[in-house]
């Protein structure tokens, strides 16, 4: 069963500004899929909207064969993960990754333990009682990502979480996710600016192009998992990345010609 279909999405807002064109993917489950372009091209968008935090101008998005508002149903959560860390400054580790639980009104009997869990997972267990000032900016990012996982989501969807961090904390991050995407058995959406970052996190990379967004191309990643940092500087990875970059400038390409045409 699929995931994720998006079925002639598309959006434009009052002002008029197309953001996306209608967008047709479908993402299977256990699937690791990244969107991939510029500023501008509607990967936030489409993400907001496989989330239910926006609402399309048309087409239908379904989740599990179900609309957005109705996947518990089904089943199946998800969890949403944002560029920023979106931490409470005056609340300690433990009480930031309980606040969705904290939410839904569970138990602290019931909530505690699933924290400490999701703590464990992403290795912040020694650090439950610290304020997020106390802490990097990778691991208050980690902290984002237990909150995420605490309410045990089968989709998780990622808007560039590690933008902001420098490149070794990067990489850092992505390897430990790929441990917890397969550990979980979960279903991501990640997006992202970085050719390098999609080469090796993705099953798919699907490109997107601006003004207005749309999807341009497919690339598949047929490589196998667990990947490691030889990866990253083999010829292969290389490979992708230069396919990744030709159909991102041809999306460029193609959107200079309608700005002069």
């Amino acid at each position: 069963m699929p995931a994720v279909e998006v079925l002639s999405v598309e959006k434009t807002y009052p002002n008029g500004t197309q953001a996306l064109l209608p967008v047709n993917l479908t993402v299977r489950e256990g699937e690791f899929i990244t969107l991939l372009g510029p500023s501008g091209c509607g990967k936030s968008t489409l993400l907001k909207m496989v989330a239910g935090l926006l609402e399309p101008s048309d087409g239908r998005l379904l989740l599990w064969r179900k609309p957005v508002d109705q996947v518990e149903s089904s089943g199946h959560r998800l969890s949403f993960v944002f560029q920023e860390a979106t931490l409470m400054p005056w609340a300690n580790v433990l009480a930031n990754v309980r606040l969705p639980l904290d939410l839904a009104k569970v138990p602290k009997s019931t909530s505690e333990p699933r924290v400490r869990q999701a703590l464990k997972m992403v290795g912040l267990e020694r650090f439950e009682d610290n304020l997020p000032r106390q802490l990097s900016g990778g691991m208050q990012m980690r902290v984002s990502i237990a909150r995420g996982l605490v309410t045990e989501p089968t989709l998780l969807l990622m808007d560039e979480p590690f933008g902001a961090l420098d490149e070794i904390t990067r990489n850092r991050l992505d390897s430990d996710l790929l441990d917890l995407w397969q550990a979980n058995g979960l279903t991501v959406i990640f997006v992202t600016h970085s050719i390098t970052e999609a080469v090796y996190l993705s099953n798919r990379v699907i490109v997107m192009a601006a003004r207005p967004g749309r999807i341009v191309e497919e690339v598949i990643i047929d490589e196998p998992y667990p990947r490691t940092a030889d990866f990253r500087v083999s010829q292969r990875f290389a490979n992708y990345a230069k396919q990744l970059q030709d159909s991102l400038l041809r999306a460029s390409g193609a959107q200079e010609d309608e700005a002069l045409a």
